[in-house]
C-alpha cells in the first residue's frame, strides 16, 4: 500500500533547479534512507512534501488518515512549558479522545435503550483505541523515551524556553517519537546525540513498525537502520534496495557501465563524422555519406553528468606557538551551577584532543570557559603565547543576510573577488551557491562557507565543536584528512568516534570530570 505518492514534481529557486520531473512512491513498512551530497535538496524534498514548500509543478498525495511526523528543528516551544509537557502532548489527540469518551458516558443516563447499546459499541471502540496507544501507560512512555535520549540529564521538570538549540532538538525528536506516526520523517536527528544515544535511537528505528524517511550523513547509523536508499543527484532521484554500501556498489557500477557506453558511442561518432566529411562530396559515395549523417542525426547521445566539485580543505599555518597552549588552575565550568569538579588541565603544542561523554555534561561550556568566551564559576585559565585560534562553533545564532561571497569578503577584505570565489570553490560550492544569499543554503553549504573562512585563517590551534554536522560524506572525509595532515593542534567535540579516532592522540572523557550522576 502506498502511502505517499510523489508524481512528476519540478522544483528551483530563482534559476537554480533543485527537481526535474521527480516521481517516488513511500510504502508500509519502508525504512527509506535519503542521501545525496550537500545542496541536492533533500531537505527541500522534506519541506514540499509536508506542505512548507509549495512545489513549481506535480502533485504529493498522502494516503488518507495517514499521522505524518515531522522533526522540525524550528519548532516553537512555548515558553512556561517543562519538558514533561511537551512530551506529553504527544498524546494530545487520545486526552481528545478520552474527554470525547467520559462526555458520552455522561450522555448514557439520558437516551432509551437503542441509542445507549450504540453509545456503547461507540465507547467501547475507544477504549479500545485509547489501550492500543498506550494511553494508560503514558507517563512510563514518556519516562522511557526521554531517558533513551537523555533528557532526563537535562530534567523533566524544567522551562523549554531556557534549553539550547541541541536540547530543544532532542526533546521535538522524544515527542515525535512518542507520536509513534504511520509515516516519520528525519533530518539529521543524530546531530545532537551523543554515542549513547544514537544507539538507543538505532535500537528504536530497527524495531519501528511503521515507514520512515531518513535524512543523514552518519553512514554505520544510516547502514544499520535503513532497507531501501534514495540518492538525490542532478536533480533526479533514483531507488536502490538494500543499505547505503549496497548503494554504493551497484552506483559505482551503473557509473562505470555509462563511462564505457559514453567512450564507446564518441568513437563510433568521431568514426561517422570522419566518413561523412570524407565522403559527402564524392558522387560514388555520397549516398553511404548521407546514410551514415542519417544514423548519427538520430543517435541518442549519452551524456555523462557534470561532476561537482569536491571540497579541497588545507588549513593555513600560523607561526610556532610556546609549548603549552592553555593551563586550567582550580577551574569549574558552568553558568547558575557548576558543571565540574575542579579541573587542572593542560594542553601542549602538537596534541590533538577529542572531549567525550554524554550531551549536556559541559564540553561545549569547557570549550567557551578555555577561549574566555564565558566566565568560569571559578579557576582560570592560562593561554600560551603567540596563539593562533580557529573556532567553529556548533551552533550560530545569528542569521547572515550576505551572499557566500559577501560573507567571506567581509572577513578578509584584502582578498580580490578571484581569490573570494577561488576559495569558496575549493570548499565544494559552484557560483550559484557563491552568489546566493548564506540563508538560503542547505546546512551543509552553511557549514562549507564557515570552513571556508577557518582555512583561510593562519591558525596554530582549531577548536572544533561538531563540525561535521551537515556534511555530506565527501566533505566529511576530506575534513577527517586534512584535519591529520594539519601541523597544529586540534580540540574536538564530535558525537561520531569513526570521525575522529584516526585524527586525535589523546581523548578526554568529560565524564570523568562532571558533577552530574549518570
Amino acid at each position: 500500500m502506498s502511502l505517499l505518492t510523489v508524481n512528476q514534481l519540478s522544483h528551483g529557486f530563482g534559476d537554480r533547479a533543485i527537481f526535474d520531473d521527480v516521481s517516488f512512491r513511500l510504502l508500509q513498512g519502508e525504512h527509506i534512507g535519503l542521501i545525496g551530497a550537500n545542496g541536492e535538496g533533500k531537505s527541500t524534498f522534506m519541506n514540499i512534501i509536508t506542505g512548507k514548500l509549495e512545489p513549481d509543478a506535480g502533485q504529493i498525495t498522502w494516503s488518507k488518515r495517514t499521522r505524518v511526523g515531522y522533526l522540525d528543528q524550528h519548532a516553537d516551544l512555548a515558553q512556561g512549558m517543562s519538558i514533561r509537557d511537551v512530551l506529553r502532548t504527544a498524546y494530545q489527540y487520545l486526552f481528545d479522545l478520552e474527554k470525547e469518551m467520559n462526555h458520552l458516558f455522561a450522555k448514557m443516563g439520558e437516551v432509551g435503550p437503542e441509542e445507549l447499546t450504540n453509545l456503547l459499541e461507540e465507547t467501547g471502540q475507544m477504549q479500545d483505541i485509547l489501550t492500543n496507544n498506550d494511553f494508560y501507560t503514558i507517563d512510563a512512555k514518556v519516562e522511557e523515551v526521554a531517558n533513551g535520549l537523555g533528557l532526563d540529564e537535562i530534567g523533566l521538570e524544567r522551562d523549554v524556553h531556557d534549553l539550547s538549540g541541541g536540547q530543544r532538538t532532542k526533546v521535538l525528536l522524544a515527542k515525535l517519537l512518542l507520536e509513534k506516526p504511520e509515516i516519520l520523517l528525519l533530518d539529521e536527528p543524530t546531530n545532537y546525540l551523543d554515542v549513547e544515544h544514537i544507539d538507543w535511537l538505532r535500537g528504536y528505528l530497527q524495531s519501528y513498525e511503521h515507514a520512515f524517511i531518513l535524512i543523514s550523513h552518519d553512514i554505520p547509523f544510516l547502514n544499520s537502520v535503513v532497507n531501501l536508499i534514495y540518492h538525490m543527484e542532478n536533480q533526479q532521484l533514483s531507488r536502490y534496495p538494500g543499505d547505503y554500501n549496497e548503494f554504493l556498489r551497484v552506483y559505482e557500477m551503473k557509473k562505470q557501465q555509462l563511462e564505457a557506453a559514453y567512450k564507446k558511442q564518441q568513437k563510433e561518432i568521431a568514426n561517422l563524422k570522419d566518413f561523412v566529411a570524407r565522403n559527402k562530396a564524392n558522387a560514388a559515395t555520397s549516398k553511404m555519406a548521407m546514410s551514415r549523417q542519417k544514423k548519427l542525426d538520430k543517435m541518442d547521445v549519452i551524456e555523462l553528468d557534470s561532476e561537482k566539485p569536491k571540497p579541497v580543505f588545507n588549513f593555513k599555518q600560523a607561526r610556532t606557538p610556546s609549548k603549552y597552549l592553555f593551563e586550567t588552575k582550580d577551574l569549574v565550568i558552568g553558568y547558575d551551577e557548576p558543571l565540574s569538579r575542579p579541573l587542572n588541565l593542560t594542553m601542549e603544542r602538537g596534541q590533538k584532543l577529542a572531549l567525550s561523554g554524554a550531551n549536556g555534561i559541559g564540553k561545549t561550556t569547557l570549550l567557551k570557559s578555555i577561549l574566555g568566551e564565558i566566565q568560569p564559576v571559578s579557576g582560570s585559565v592560562e593561554l600560551g603565547d603567540h596563539l593562533h585560534i580557529g573556532y567553529f562553533e556548533q551552533e550560530l545564532k545569528e542569521i547572515s543576510n550576505h551572499t557566500c561571497l559577501e560573507e567571506v569578503w567581509e572577513e578578509f577584505r584584502h582578498f580580490t573577488q578571484y581569490e573570494v570565489r577561488s576559495a569558496l570553490a575549493r570548499c565544494g560550492l559552484t557560483n550559484k551557491h557563491i552568489e546566493s544569499k548564506v540563508q538560503v543554503l542547505s546546512g551543509g553549504e552553511k557549514a562549507k562557507v564557515r570552513l571556508c573562512k577557518l582555512i583561510n585563517k593562519e591558525t596554530n590551534l582549531l577548536v572544533l565543536d561538531e563540525p561535521t554536522n551537515h556534511l555530506d560524506v565527501d566533505a566529511k572525509a576530506e575534513l577527517k584528512r586534512a584535519l591529520q595532515v594539519y601541523k597544529g593542534s586540534v580540540l574536538l567535540i564530535s558525537h561520531e568516534p569513526e570521525f575522529y579516532q584516526d585524527i586525535v592522540t589523546d581523548v578526554w572523557n568529560c565524564e570523568d570530570w562532571t558533577t552530574k550522576v549518570f
